[in-house]
């Protein structure tokens, strides 16, 4: 597994989610103030990358308009995808 910052653009989110709104919003004000703390995690398959868990670090960095985003990346197959989306 390895941290890298990713286009937000670039990781998929495959599962809708519900999100609080005001956890958003409290994120935001976080992360605009300290930045990330925790970086999201997400599967790497065959150079696409999807995200299943941090919906809402995710959402307060595309409601701040911000670029890229630190996530823990693990490489698998096509496989272990299936099963993320089942």
């Amino acid at each position: 597994m390895r941290v890298a910052e990713l286009p937000v653009h670039q990781i998929r989110r495959p599962l809708p989610r519900n999100t609080d709104p005001q956890k958003v919003q409290d994120l935001m004000v976080s992360i605009a103030a300290e930045g990330l703390r925790e970086p999201i995690e997400v599967l790497e398959v065959e150079g696409e990358y999807y995200g299943f868990s941090g919906c809402h670090r995710y959402e307060a960095h595309q409601r701040l308009g911000l670029e890229t985003i630190r996530c823990r990346i693990r490489r698998a197959p096509r496989s272990v995808l299936a099963l993320h989306l089942a």
